[in-house]
């Protein structure tokens, strides 16, 4: 028996809702035909303990037999697995510890590690060294400290990632290792999007291996830099890959809060000179039009429904990240959905309103959307409707995690995008039995807890759609509690509510200087409330006024028809290298063929091209004609400002997309932008109205 096994057979016993293989393969990241095996097993397990075997209904679902909790004693005693760890095993998580530890490491550490005893380590330990040995470093004894390695830092990192990332280990044992091996410490987000920006910045697209490659070297190098591990001198490596490894690193340097040397730079630069790459995937290409239309159908839903969705900014990212998949050619494939079923059968609202609204994106879609596929798009809605009902309400929440603080740190990023929480501490899972009612309103965990005293809803570590269906189910059962937490009923405010409440009195005393006032203010506000000011969103999402300044705006220039105002208003962004000529006119052939949607308001268009038609740089560059132009909107000619959008992937331009068409719905926004005299109080009038709607 494995200790993925044992998991779930206590996931099982613990489990308060029914389990399905689909979510035991993703919790587990393997196979449902590896789970059904591990199922085999279990039941070969309950004939030899004289019990019936597990049974299997329709849709994956695991059906236990009567006394299945008759099963744990055998397999585990107090808070610890009975799971025995192979040789081999234990030779590489002793490895792992050795070289991994900045410290001396003593057998009984390493013995209490691998739960066996000091003799099973000692009988060991030459293996242990050759393997070690085997990287080119070498495991020392010295009396009365205990072992240390020796040897290059960087062969100590390259072994490190060997062992997290060896082809001829299973996806199991790399997991097993990887538990004792910190590669999180630098906050995997962060740096993903960092290597991904400068994929772009650089036009060097990696492969799906060497990203995930470099994204966990870069885990590695940052844990070691911060235990002040630092690399030896590196060789002299000035090449086509240096200024990436340099600008993936100033950004790392700067938003993990480490020390970057001039010798990472060159070890990274050797690192993407091996790397494979590839052409700019084809799925980004159209990923801007996925966005206008998105817009488009969010505006019509909230019509329809009488809800101002069009304000939430994760409903807008996660509908339009959803629907680049309902765009493809073949329909995406979706794990069992029962829980989706029983959200929608709860909000038939919503579902009549996204079916009577399809049409905005059948339009634009070259094959029937599946049932699933609408589903899903109708529980982002209802997400978002529970987003605005518990927008000034902060549920206190604990997460406990069973895999380590870099994967506690990635599931609570994943939260904080989607609701509205107060994290007030992230546990392990054995201490998540102590947390008290009056701590907490409930706890989000990776696995079930044996003896929790208050509320759990249990997630995968990836949280995917599903886990977000749960953790709002949780909040409205919560919130149709009699027994709903003092504090809920006493409206405790959070960060955001409390800047919505205080940013009307700022704009109404001080006009002028409310978008510094403001901003001022919500770093305060935030960081009271320990929230991210979102710094590093403005290197990867720029927000609208970053975008556009004042030499970014040009006031009554003459155009003689749509076609001269597309070309005026991508001269300049031609001419500083943001766009290639070729963008200018792939940018007109889109409308010919596709027509004005790039009309985003009454009198506002914004041209655009996919992604692989020469776009370099992200940036925007916004004309007001002289005498506004036809582009064939009907209601919406003519167009008065020509708005061309440099676009280097579908995320960087995001947030200034999503904050300047909600700025067109006031219409003294337009009204001041057709009056103002100057760029300079063009870009101002940007600022104060993109400051108006943060929240």
């Amino acid at each position: 028996m494995n200790q993925r096994i044992t998991e779930i057979v206590r996931i099982l016993n613990e489990a308060q809702t029914t389990v399905r293989i689909a979510e035991l393969a993703e919790q587990f990241q393997v196979s449902q035909r590896t789970i059904r095996n591990d199922l085999n097993e279990i039941s070969d397990l309950l004939r030899a303990n004289g019990l019936s075997k597990l049974a299997l209904q329709h849709g994956g679902q695991i059906v236990l037999p009567e006394a299945f909790e008759r099963l744990l004693p055998t397999i585990a005693t107090g808070d610890f697995y009975l799971y025995k760890l192979s040789k081999e095993e234990r030779i590489k998580i002793a490895a792992a510890i050795l070289v991994n530890s900045s410290e001396f490491v003593t057998l009984n550490a390493i013995a209490e590690r691998l739960y066996v005893s000091r003799a099973t380590v000692i009988n060991d330990l030459e293996e242990i060294k050759f393997f070690v040995r085997g990287g080119n470093l070498e495991v020392m004894s010295y009396p009365n400290k205990g072992l240390r390695v020796h040897g290059l830092e960087s062969d100590k990192r390259i072994f490190l990632m060997l062992l997290l990332s060896s082809p001829s280990s299973t996806p199991e044992q790399r997991d097993i290792v990887a538990r004792h091996i910190s590669v999180q410490a630098g906050n995997r987000v962060i740096i993903q999007k960092i290597i991904n920006e400068q994929e772009h910045n650089h036009q060097s697209f990696l492969t799906d291996t060497s990203f995930a490659s470099i994204l966990l070297y870069l885990g590695i190098m940052v844990d070691r830099n911060l235990r002040g591990e630092f690399l030896e001198p590196q060789p002299h490596a000035e090449n086509r890959k240096y200024n990436m490894a340099q600008d993936i690193l100033r950004y790392i340097a700067q938003y993990c809060n480490v020390t970057v040397t001039e010798d990472d730079i060159r070890f990274l630069c050797q690192m993407l000179v091996q790397a494979r790459y590839m052409r700019q995937s084809s799925f980004e290409k159209d990923a801007i039009k996925i966005q206008l239309v998105t817009r488009q159908f969010i505006s019509a839903i909230s019509e329809e429904l009488s809800i101002n969705l069009n304000t939430d900014y994760d409903f807008f990212e996660n509908l339009s990240n959803h629907l680049e998949s309902v765009f493809s050619v073949s329909a995406a494939q979706y794990a069992e959905q029962d829980v989706i079923e029983e959200v929608l059968e709860d909000n038939q609202e919503v579902v009549e309103a996204v079916q009577s609204q399809l049409p905005i994106l059948k339009q634009y879609i070259e094959r029937e959307m599946t049932d699933i596929e609408i589903a899903y798009i109708a529980v982002h809605v209802c997400a978002a409707i529970e987003r605005k009902k518990n927008q000034e309400v902060a549920f206190h929440v604990v997460i406990a995690c069973h895999a380590g603080i870099g994967t506690s740190q990635l599931l609570l990023e994943k939260l904080k995008r989607h609701f509205n929480f107060q994290i007030v501490d992230i546990v392990s899972v054995h201490e998540a039995d102590n947390i008290m009612p009056e701590q907490a309103d409930f706890i989000i965990s990776t696995v079930p807890l044996h003896h929790c005293n208050i509320d759990y809803v249990m997630v995968s570590a990836q949280f995917n759609d599903q886990d977000y269906v749960r953790v709002g189910n949780k909040i409205d059962t919560l919130r149709n509690s009699r027994h709903l937490p003092s504090r809920i009923g006493e409206k405790e405010i959070s960060a955001k509510g409390m800047i919505e409440k205080i940013r009307p009195a700022v704009y109404d005393m001080v006009p002028e200087q409310a978008p510094t006032v403001m901003k001022e203010l919500r770093k305060i506000i935030r960081d009271y409330f320990n929230q991210s000011i979102e710094a590093e969103a403005e290197i990867f999402s720029p927000y609208l006024h970053h975008l556009l300044p004042q030499s970014n705006i040009e006031l009554d220039v003459e155009c003689s028809d749509w076609k001269d105002a597309v070309r005026k208003s991508a001269e300049k962004l031609l001419e500083r290298g943001y766009i290639e000529k070729r963008y200018i006119d792939a940018m007109i052939s889109n409308i010919e063929e596709n027509g004005p949607y790039i009309v985003l308001s009454k009198g506002f268009a914004m041209p655009h091209e996919g992604l692989e038609q020469g776009s370099v740089r992200v940036g925007m560059y916004l004309i007001r004609l002289k005498h506004p132009v036809p582009f064939g909107a009907e209601e919406l000619d003519p167009v008065e400002f020509v708005c061309c959008l440099s676009a280097v992937d579908h995320k960087m331009h995001l947030k200034a997309f999503f904050n300047l068409v909600n700025m067109l719905r006031d219409e003294s926004f337009k009204e001041m932008l057709h009056s103002c005299r100057t760029s300079e109080e063009a870009a101002a009038i940007i600022e104060k109205y993109e400051y108006s709607i943060l929240g």
